[in-house]
This record gives C-alpha cells, structure tokens and sequence, in this order.
C-alpha cells in the first residue's frame, strides 16, 4: 500500500461508544508508529461486556509483522505466550477487572518494516459472556459501522509523525469573518513539540494560549511550539490552547471540510508531520462531526 493512500479515519470517544453499544472497545493506547521500530502495544479495556460486571480475561492474537519481545504480567492474573497467542486470566474473581474500571494489557514488541494497517485481534471475556474484537473492514481501515472492530496500529513510514490526533474538527466561520480555531487531541508516544501548522483555508495558522493577566484574559502564539509530553494527552480546546486560523480565505461552513498539515520536532531535532482533513462544526456539534476527520500520512 503507497502511504499516500493510507488514510485513517478518527474517531470519536461517544462515536465509539455507540457503535459497540453497550460496552467499550478494546483499543490500542498508541494507534500509531514507526515502520521498523519497536512498539508498546497497551490494549486498553474500558468497561466489561455487555450485562457482565467483570473483565475475567483477555487473548491478543499476535498479527503478522509484530515480533513479541515481551508480555507484561498483572498482579492476581496468569500469564500464557504463545508465537501467535497471548493471554491474561484473572486466578480468582477478586483479581478480576471490575466493569467500569479501565486497564491496560501490555506487549512489548517490534514492527515490521512496511507501513500499512496492522490488526490485533482481540478476545474479551467476562463473568458474563464474551466478546472478540476481530472485525476488520473489508477495504481501507475505517471501523466505522463494525460493531467489534479489532485494535488498529497505523504503521507509518519513517519520517511520518505518530502523533495520535483524536476529535480534531473547526469552528465555522461566516462571510467576513477574519478568523476562527480548530480543536483536538494530541497524543505523542515519545516527547515531541509541536513546532508548524499549515492551511490553504488561512493566510495563517498558530497555536495559540489563552492566559489571564491581571483581570484580563489574553490570547497570544505559543512562539517555542507546544509541548507534547510522551503518552500524555495534551488537547487545544475553546477557551484554552487552541489552533489560531487567520486571514480566513473563505467562509467555512458546517459540514464542509478543512486540509491541515502539523509539523512536529523531537528531542533530538527530528522533524516529522502529518496532514489531516477536519471537519467543520459548533461546539455543541462537534463530537458528531470529528468521526468525519481523516489523517493522511505521506
């Protein structure tokens, strides 16, 4: 698959959570990384299945082009490894995982060298019943419309950031208006900043903090970039840090979309990025529109 023609569609937390109905998916805390490198894959559980009370159990079938290094053990549970299986079993119900609780499965590995999706087939039992994660689509990698998606990893192409860009959308603008922001969610597996943003839909694009100053709230650009510490969420959201778009070249109305590009640098000078299309809504309409955003990595 050429990277140019990898796209990955975002998708938002209560999308998700609709589209499993009553219970979460098991998800990958990194859903994107490096072709050639090694990678912690952390399956998240965020609730037990469906009219279950606990999570008594969780089996990871190793796909190809993931070499395990190591399984990571869990206190009150027992741990099997196989070339192509792994499992975790609590040893008595006490150990078990509490329905609403949430906890992460770990396996330490190492990524095959081509990009492309790559899927781990996931097998969650409980007190109650099963469920296994194993639905791939039939083409492209969107999940959207599968009711038990199987964990998806982007592998990128070397010189393609792996920032994980969730619930990322703009706010509209309409006829003369100068200009409005874009919001989301970033992750970065290892520390990155955030040094560039792009747009043809603005003369200018910046990040931009929101700070009080005595009893008055100023907006000014983050001029060294923003700070994307490793496996921390940092989000830009209204009223706080935020994508500063400037110089608008046309109104953006609800529903239409918006080509980004994010620049970002690491600890020792890399520089990597990532290109985006954003959904445009309000506020109150903006959890619906972010499943609509797609990555496209290059």
């Amino acid at each position: 698959m050429n990277t140019c023609e990898f796209t990955r569609t975002l998708v938002a937390a209560g999308a998700l959570l609709a589209a499993s109905g009553a219970f979460a998916h098991v998800t990958l805390a990194e859903g994107s990384a490096a072709a050639g490198s090694d990678y912690v894959a952390a399956f998240r559980v965020g609730h037990a299945c469906k009219d279950a009370k606990s999570t008594t159990g969780l089996t990871v079938r190793v796909p190809a082009g993931f070499t395990v290094q190591k399984a990571e053990p869990r206190d009150g549970w027992t741990l099997a490894s196989s070339g192509s299986e792994i499992s975790w079993k609590a040893a008595s119900p006490a150990s078990a995982l509490p329905g609403e609780e949430k906890a992460q499965f770990i396996v330490r590995g190492k990524l095959v060298a081509s990009p492309g999706p790559m899927w781990f087939k996931v097998l969650q039992t409980c007190d109650v019943g099963r469920v296994d994660w194993a639905e791939v689509p039939a083409s492209g990698s969107s999940t959207a419309g599968l009711k038990t998606p199987a964990a998806r990893l982007d592998v990128v192409a070397l010189g393609v950031a792996t920032v994980d860009v969730r619930d990322a959308w703009v706010r509209q603008s309409v006829p003369g208006q100068s200009g409005t922001g874009a919001f989301m969610k970033l992750t970065a597996p290892t520390g990155t900043r955030l040094v560039g943003i792009s747009t043809p839909a603005a003369g200018v694009a910046e990040v931009h903090e929101m700070k009080m100053e005595g009893d008055t709230m100023k907006m000014r650009e983050l001029a060294g970039g923003l700070e994307l510490p490793a496996g921390q969420t940092v989000e830009l959201k209204p009223g706080g840090n935020h994508v500063m778009m400037m110089d608008l070249k046309q109104a953006l109305a609800k529903g239409s979309t918006v080509p980004m590009t994010l620049r970002f640098e690491d600890a020792k000078g890399r520089k990597t990025s990532l290109e985006l299309t954003l959904p445009v809504g309000t506020p109150e309409g903006a959890e619906a529109a972010a499943p609509a955003a797609h990555q496209h990595k290059h």
